[in-house]
């Protein structure tokens, strides 16, 4: 990760940390009072936590609800969870933040903060300037102070630059006005950025809701069912709501997001989610906020889609303290319009806040890959253990074909006898002796049979040498080898037979005509 100070690099990365889902193009990058683009990350859709606290007309109080269209009714959306630091300040909403031309609200993790005017330099009673004369104000603690009236007033002037630049400070101009109050926020400051972070893809029917526990993870898994029952009791314990646990995530610094929904059931035995504003509204109420706190929730965010209205809202008014030209370029820059939007970045601890969300999800990243990893081994495994049954198989299934096949020529052989020898049979005598003969030919199949033959005697010469190799035969090959080499065997047998009692009969007619040849010299004589 490179860092440049007023420079221009072209880097895009973007993150959320409200759910799986990641942006990467570029080298990542953290530049200063340029376009640069990082990666942003956040808890409940596009930030981190943050105190977004916005006030809402028609906002039903909390339990118990006597409407009749539930425990929960309609209430405005109090937030949208772009999410900024853990207790970072409060912010305005998003349509007060960006119009009135406060903070985002927990967009980026730093709320409106207003200057508390004390005094001048040298204790005089002073008020705080209106928002009109704000920026005369600040415009001349940065060019032109009037608080000495010598050549020190230039030099204050740039240390009230440096202080405007750095985003902390304040900007003493002149002795009967209040010194300008330089924030983070402020236009001159250098140390920001822009990043990505992904839209929120969660509908408000879906009632998820998002949970920030100051504990670690093992310790909420534990305890799940105790804070489910906890959360059931603070709701108001009533027997037709049900708290479920969409899921359970480490975050860093020690601390974990828990997302529930709330279930209603109906007498007519129907149930429907609470809506993720309903749930939440009931959840910011005083007393329930402070149940929760002593529970070890330190906020809740709705998981809630943007509507186009907001989003073009949002994207049309740059955040406070960020130029348009910059915001306008980010937007140009944005590698995935359809799924991230630009957020703004200010500051070293925002840059390290989404660092540490950046690394917390590398890790579940990597152990989800660890867990894909094994699984594919353990199919392949499988796999290999499959792919061996089936050779097996096959071989059972081409033994029993052969059994089959002698038991259908006895049954044949019992059921022609006594009868004649058809035209078909005598065909199919005829085709099996050419078979025979061409098997027998010196110049054909006998001849590879027994080239075959010799190497397999050489390779177990060579395998008897040399003991470390070992080869092997198919056993179906073997066998049809064997079956071969039997009817060979019988053939020589058969033919041996004959030449004994074709020699027996020679000699027969041998010892015949010696007898006739001894009579008729008898005879003779």
């Amino acid at each position: 990760m490179a860092f440049n100070l007023g420079g221009g690099t072209s880097g895009t990365t973007g993150f959320s940390f409200g759910s799986f889902c990641a942006k990467t193009t570029a080298q990542p990058s953290f530049g200063f009072g340029t376009t640069t683009t990082t990666a942003s990350s956040g808890f409940g859709g596009f930030g981190s936590f943050g105190t977004t606290n916005t006030t809402a007309s028609g906002q039903t109080a909390g339990f118990p609800f006597g409407a009749s269209t539930g425990l929960f009714q309609n209430t405005q959306n109090k937030g949208f969870g772009f999410g900024g630091g853990f207790g970072a300040g409060t912010g305005t909403g998003l349509t007060t933040g960006l119009v009135a031309g406060s903070t985002f609200g927990g967009f980026g993790g730093f709320g409106t903060q207003q200057p508390q005017q004390t005094g001048g330099l040298f204790g005089q009673a002073l008020q705080p300037p209106t928002q009109s004369a704000q920026l005369i104000n600040t415009a001349s603690a940065l060019s032109a102070p009037t608080l000495l009236g010598d050549e020190r007033d230039a030099i204050l002037a740039k240390w009230n630059q440096l202080q405007a630049f750095w985003g902390t400070g304040k900007g003493y101009f002149h002795n009967n006005l209040a010194p300008v109050e330089f924030t983070q926020e402020n236009p001159f400051c250098r140390f920001k950025t822009v990043g990505f972070s992904c839209i929120p893809s969660n509908k408000d029917e879906d009632g998820l809701v998002a949970l920030a526990f100051n504990k670690k993870e093992a310790d909420i898994r534990n305890q799940q069912q105790l804070i489910v029952e906890s959360l059931h009791k603070i709701l108001g314990g009533l027997q037709q709501i049900m708290v479920n646990v969409e899921g359970i995530r480490a975050l860093p610094d020690d601390q974990t997001e828990m997302v529930i929904y709330v279930v209603e059931r109906f007498p007519n035995g129907n149930s429907r989610r609470v809506s993720a504003t309903n749930l939440y509204s009931s959840l910011e109420q005083a007393n329930v906020k402070t149940l929760l706190m002593q529970l070890g929730v330190i906020v809740a965010l709705p998981r809630t889609e943007l509507s186009p209205a907001q989003m073009k809202q949002l994207l049309q008014n740059p955040p406070a303290g960020v130029d348009p030209i910059i915001w306008e370029q980010a937007k140009v820059d944005n590698p995935d319009p359809e799924k991230l939007i630009p957020v703004p970045m200010v500051g070293f601890k925002e840059l390290l806040r989404r660092l540490k969300f950046q690394e917390q999800m590398t890790k579940q990243h990597q152990s989800r890959l660890d867990i894909i990893s094994e699984d594919v081994n353990e199919l392949q495994k499988n796999q290999a253990t499959t792919v061996a049954k089936i050779a097996q198989y096959k071989r059972k299934l081409m033994d029993q074909a052969h059994k089959v096949l002698q038991v259908l020529i006895k049954q044949e052989i019992q059921r022609k006898a006594g009868y004649a020898i058809q035209a078909e049979e005598e065909q199919l005598r005829v085709q099996l002796d050419t078979i025979q003969s061409e098997l027998n030919a010196p110049t054909q199949f006998k001849g590879r049979l027994n080239e075959l033959m010799s190497q397999i005697r050489m390779q177990n010469h060579v395998g008897a040498v040399r003991s470390e190799e070992r080869y092997s035969v198919d056993g179906d090959l073997l066998g049809e080898i064997k079956q071969h080499l039997k009817l060979q065997q019988e053939g020589l047998s058969h033919l041996t037979s004959v030449l004994k009692e074709d020699l027996e009969d020679v000699k027969l007619i041998e010892q015949g005509l010696n007898e006739s040849v001894h009579i008729r010299r008898d005879l003779f004589s």
